[in-house]
């Protein structure tokens, strides 16, 4: 994924920033102190081979939060030093369960990959090892409304292809952009810590999808084609009181329709870029997508739009006085 973001963001940039975990940046030098950073994340949640049976089946564990109960039957890639394998997870089939076994909730211990092989040597000879990396299988789909997409990782394709768009249309001489993504957000957003201390932003952007909670058995606001989301407060992170006032005010004046969501269980790259250095003034801003963190997911490209829109006109407006102004304000909302 760094070689092929370093594909999409060399035409664009000035030069390229990368750090040690594998995090890529592309920047457009602008003629003032500040930087903005736009920061989508490379990784999606998978798995990891823990564990190859005698009989061919094989084990594995969680990278990033999976809830079990969406995980049998669904299809895979496992990628190998001999190249990319498909498998299914598989498990007992319900015919055989017990009473109790059928009231219990899926559990991942008792799941296992199946390539369709007959002995630990076939996998082996596949050029799978314990520790190589698992991720979902499902082709790409539009929709009955063809604004309605369907995929596997739009967590976080949608960041990144942002970030190279954003980039790729900036024009603001002003203000320097560093566009691009880190790795490991599903698993603590350890690639924002050391992305962050290497591009050194003035301001920071983390792009990640939101929940869609306008589906049935749910509660809340946010709607798939009703626009961006502006995260207020996930469970690292309160967004920026002045940057997001200021983002707010952007989306007003240029009539961009924005929701607004809060996330008690979940965190964006946001939280630990804001840790970063000396505290660094950061949000979220997302799309409302269905499924996530399962095979597939569905989001809707008027959302990605007004997301592009909205991120574009954030930089239009930021000049190196307005930077200022907003970290200065940091203070007056802690007096």
């Amino acid at each position: 994924m760094t070689r092929l973001m370093k594909s999409y963001l060399e035409p664009v940039a000035d030069d390229i920033i990368r750090d040690n975990t594998g995090s890529i940046f592309g920047r457009k030098k602008g003629t003032g102190k500040h930087a903005v950073m736009l920061a989508g994340h490379l990784d999606e949640i998978g798995f990891m081979v823990t564990a190859i049976t005698d009989d061919g089946f094989i084990k594995f564990t969680n990278l990033g939060y999976w809830w079990a109960n969406v995980m049998l039957s669904q299809k895979l890639t496992i990628t190998g030093s001999r190249g990319a394998v498909r498998g299914v997870i598989g498990g007992k089939p319900p015919h055989v369960l017990g009473v109790q076994e059928k009231e219990q909730a899926a559990s991942v211990p008792n799941m296992f990959i199946d390539i369709g092989v007959d002995s630990k040597a076939e996998v082996l000879a596949t050029g799978i090892r314990i520790g190589d990396p698992v991720t979902p299988y499902s082709e790409f789909e539009v929709m009955t409304n063809p604004d309605y997409l369907l995929a596997k990782a739009w967590d976080n394709r949608f960041g990144c292809a942002l970030a190279v768009e954003a980039l790729e249309t900036y024009s603001n001489e002003e203000i320097t952009v560093v566009a691009g993504a880190v790795t490991q957000e599903e698993t603590m957003s350890r690639g924002a810590k050391t992305a962050a201390h290497t591009v050194k932003p003035s301001l920071a952007i983390a792009l990640d999808v939101g929940i869609c909670t306008k589906t049935p058995g749910m509660s809340g606001s946010t709607k798939m084609g009703d626009g961006p989301i502006v995260v207020l407060i996930d469970a690292w992170h309160i967004s920026h009181p002045s940057f997001r006032r200021f983002v707010t005010d952007v989306a007003e004046k240029h009539d961009i329709k924005v929701q607004f969501d809060y996330l008690t269980g979940g965190y964006t790259d946001a939280g630990n870029i804001a840790q970063s250095l000396d505290g660094i003034p950061a949000l979220s801003i997302g799309v409302p997508t269905r499924y996530i963190h399962s095979n597939v997911s569905m989001m809707n490209r008027r959302d990605y739009n007004g997301a592009l829109e909205l991120v574009n006109a954030v930089l239009a407006e930021l000049t190196d006085d307005r930077v200022d102004q907003i970290i200065e304000q940091t203070y007056e909302h802690l007096s």
